[in-house]
């Protein structure tokens, strides 16, 4: 997305749907990403690093477990030599409940479904490292309704997951009574957002970026400032503003982290999704904001226990960057690279 930073100028950062950052092979050649690029090395990394933290978070997690549970089950006492009927139900327990969001009904299966996210969208965001820039011609209409429509796909599978489970106005808290909080959550999340990359734009950190050979603008950001094709700016803006808050919210903040949160914490469950859906987007540019932005989604989520606030902000930050971007399209602003 476009942010107006402190030079005057109009810079790019968004969170658009995933399958449109990650150019598909239809649209793009693959290549050898430059040598001088480090989002590769960068993203392998930490995507490793976040593998190492959520196991030693969740093994602290279970051992805390373990210690708690057998506190809040006094059994009776037994003769000498007898087996204590209780001791074979300690295990059994459910999860203690912290938080708002609900972890009761997920299981340790569910960590192939954890594991499903970050192959489908951490693959597909080192597949887009290793292509060459996206040919703004190539992205038409058919292939952008294509994009949307595995946006869709990917959120009815994981709502298929957990849906024979439990109630989904139980699951993602659809019943919020507080909504108006929304009003007041959401611009101050765009203005904070919008300060963040205003600060890295005067520190020099777009430069320093730059001179690292990685890319400052997504590609759907570059499609948005090049086409003139209406339909194409018409399913672009529908990306941003229904299927990115819509999906993406259901997959990384519906499923994603309450399954992390489950066998984790609450907040190595947050930092790890939040890793995760900011390397999906396949920019290191923007990994320190959406990484931010990720967890601040989580976040909320866990405060309020419903997907509506998570949803509200997403939908009002790719929403007023998008407004943005158009606006200096119209006037024509100069544009800047920085994200």
């Amino acid at each position: 997305m476009r942010t107006v930073g402190f030079s005057g100028k109009i810079s790019t950062n968004c969170i658009f749907p995933l399958a449109v950052t990650a150019k598909s092979s239809q649209v793009c050649r693959e290549v050898n990403a430059p040598p001088s690029d480090p989002t590769a090395i960068v993203l392998s990394c930490g995507f490793a690093v976040t593998l190492i933290f959520f196991v030693i978070a969740a093994r602290y997690h279970r051992m805390r477990l373990r210690k708690k549970i057998p506190a809040l089950i006094t059994p009776l006492p037994t003769a000498e030599g007898e087996e204590n009927p209780f001791q074979s139900s300690i295990h059994a327990v459910p999860p203690l409940p912290v938080g708002k969001v609900p972890v009761w009904f997920y299981h340790p299966l569910d960590l192939l479904g954890a594991a499903l996210v970050v192959l489908v969208f951490g693959g597909m965001a080192m597949a887009s490292v290793f292509m060459q820039d996206v040919q703004t011609d190539a992205l038409n209409p058919s292939v952008l309704a294509v994009n949307i429509a595995f946006q869709f796909i990917m959120a009815g599978v994981f709502v298929s997951i957990v849906i024979w489970r439990v109630n989904p106005v139980i699951w993602l808290g659809l019943r919020w009574k507080n909504w108006h909080w929304m009003l007041l959550i959401g611009p101050c999340t765009v203005v904070l957002m919008w300060m963040l990359m205003g600060a890295l734009q005067i520190s020099g950190y777009m430069k320093w970026m730059e001179s690292l050979g990685a890319e400052t603008t997504q590609d759907p950001v570059k499609l948005l400032q090049q086409s003139n094709d209406p339909m194409v700016l018409i399913l672009m803006t529908l990306t941003a503003v229904v299927a990115a808050p819509l999906c993406e919210e259901i997959v990384f903040r519906g499923y994603f982290y309450p399954v992390l949160k489950r066998f984790s914490g609450i907040w190595p469950g947050m930092i790890c999704s939040a890793f995760v859906f900011a390397a999906a987007h396949g920019n290191l540019t923007a990994l320190p904001a959406l990484f931010l932005l990720g967890g601040f989604l989580a976040f909320i989520y866990e405060k309020t226990g419903s997907l509506w606030a998570p949803i509200a902000v997403h939908f009002c930050f790719n929403g007023s960057n998008i407004t943005l971007l158009m606006v200096a399209r119209y006037f024509n602003l100069p544009l800047d690279s920085a994200p």
